[in-house]
C-alpha cells in the first residue's frame, strides 16, 4: 500500500494588537494637558515605522490537525467515507506586550517570512495569506478522497507550524517584546496501518495518525 501525500502552498498570519492610555485628574486644565501629551505619546508610537526585528525561539514544525477513524477498504478505486475529526485548529497571530501601541502585524509577519526563507529581503511582495490578519484555517472537510489499493486506511491532516519570539526598537523607544504565530503549509495523506512506514520521525503527522486510529501495536504506528 503506498502512502500519499498531497501539499496545498499557503501561507498566512493573523494579529491582535492591544493598548490603552489613559490619564486622570481633578483640575480641568492638567487633565486637558496629560490627555493630549498620552494621545501624542499613543501616535507616536503607532507611527513608528521601519523599526527592527530581532526574533528568538522560532519553534517550525508539522502539526497534526485532523484524523479520520481507521476503515477497511476491499477494492481499489474505492471512496473513505470517515470524516476528519479536528485535533488542532491553526491559529494566525501576532501579540504584542500589552499595553503596547508600537507595533505592526503586517510587518512583523513580513520580518518573520523573511526569517524563515518565505520571502526574500528585496521582495516587496509577500503572499497575501501569509500576512492576512482574517485568514481562515484550512477546511478540513474539502472534498473526497480515492486509494488505488486496498487495507486499513487512516486519513489525515497537517500544517507546517511556525511560533516564534521578537523584540522590535524602533526610534529612541523602549524595544517592544512579542510572538508571531501561523503556518506555511497545510497538507493531508492517507496510510495503511499494516504497511510500515519507512524513515519517519518521531512527531510526524503520518505517526501521529497512525498511533491515534490504528489499532494498538499496528506495523505503522511504529518508528
Amino acid at each position: 500500500m503506498k502512502i500519499k501525500e498531497t501539499l496545498l502552498s499557503a501561507c498566512a498570519v493573523a494579529a491582535v494588537l492591544t493598548g490603552t492610555a489613559a490619564c486622570t485628574s481633578d483640575g480641568g486644565g492638567p487633565t486637558a494637558k496629560a490627555t493630549a501629551t498620552a494621545k501624542a505619546t499613543a501616535t507616536a508610537d503607532t507611527t513608528c515605522k521601519d523599526g527592527t526585528y530581532s526574533w528568538f525561539n522560532v519553534d517550525k514544525r508539522d502539526v497534526l490537525t485532523g484524523v479520520a477513524e481507521k476503515e477497511k477498504i476491499d477494492r481499489k478505486g474505492a471512496g473513505l467515507t470517515h470524516k476528519l475529526a479536528p485535533l488542532h485548529t491553526p491559529r494566525t497571530d501576532v501579540t504584542f506586550e500589552k499595553g503596547s501601541r508600537a507595533g505592526d502585524a503586517k510587518a512583523a509577519l513580513r520580518s518573520l517570512a523573511v526569517l524563515i526563507g518565505e520571502v526574500n529581503a528585496d521582495d516587496d511582495g509577500v503572499s497575501i495569506e501569509f500576512t492576512n490578519v482574517h485568514r481562515s484555517a484550512p477546511d478540513l472537510d474539502n472534498g473526497s478522497t480515492t486509494i488505488d489499493g486496498v487495507g486499513t486506511i487512516v486519513q489525515y491532516a497537517w500544517v507546517n507550524q511556525v511560533t516564534a519570539d521578537f523584540r522590535y526598537t524602533c526610534g529612541g523607544g523602549k524595544p517592544v517584546t512579542g510572538r508571531a504565530t501561523g503556518w506555511v503549509i497545510d497538507g493531508s495523506g492517507i496510510l495503511e496501518c499494516f504497511t510500515p512506514m519507512k524513515n519517519v520521525k518521531e512527531g510526524a503527522p503520518a505517526l501521529a495518525a497512525a498511533r491515534l486510529s490504528c489499532d494498538p501495536g499496528a506495523p505503522a504506528a511504529k518508528t
